[in-house]
């Protein structure tokens, strides 16, 4: 008979969560989740059966930190813009989390739409919400968005990595301001 588990998989994945949150992916052991747990790593085989479903476990759940964070930014008036805000605040307020989903090895090559709606689920609703803000047709605010895009990961990165900080009105004020040149280029010019 299999032992009786001493902890739940949502006990562990909580612990995991907290180690990666303060020293980073790469220090998630079985070890140091045994510890962080009062216990040897043995108790967390029992619930788990290595240290891959852990890990996937860690980032599920840290996509759901995130998506908290998109929910909030798809309420502000502009959406599109409160999701770039709250990818920046996730980045800040949770760096090591941050690194883990947005600056890993993907182990592939993607074409710039690929990268882009895997990042976000509600791409199609962002699309939507620059189409009708800045009445654009949808290849336009495609290319829109993903300029925006990199620039705001530019900001992330920036933040996650402690190079730099910037308050949120900072923030706010450098997504507009590239935002808004962005649109006169193509108010002027008919595209990116």
């Amino acid at each position: 008979m299999p032992p009786k588990a001493k902890f739940t998989k949502e006990q562990v994945i909580s612990a995991a969560l907290d180690v990666v949150e303060s020293e980073g992916a790469d220090a998630l052991t079985a070890r140091k989740l045994g510890e962080k747990l009062g216990s040897s790593a043995r108790p967390v085989f029992t619930v788990f059966n290595g240290m891959d479903e852990v890990q996937a476990g860690v980032i599920a759940e840290a996509n759901a930190v995130y998506g908290g964070f998109v929910e909030r930014g798809l309420k502000k008036k502009i959406a599109f813009k409160g999701v770039g805000e709250a990818y920046i605040q996730f980045a800040a307020q949770h760096p090591k989390l941050f690194q883990l989903l947005f600056m890993k090895d993907l182990g592939r090559n993607s074409d710039r739409d690929n990268v882009l709606q895997g990042i976000e689920e509600h791409y199609g609703q962002i699309i939507s919400s620059i189409e009708s803000a800045y009445a654009l047709d949808g290849q336009t605010a495609a290319n829109l968005y993903m300029h925006m895009w990199i620039y705001t990961h530019g900001i992330a990165v920036l933040i996650a990595t402690g190079v730099c900080r910037f308050t949120p009105v900072q923030v706010s004020e450098m997504l507009s301001q590239v935002c808004i040149a962005l649109i006169k280029k193509i108010k002027t010019e008919g595209s990116l």
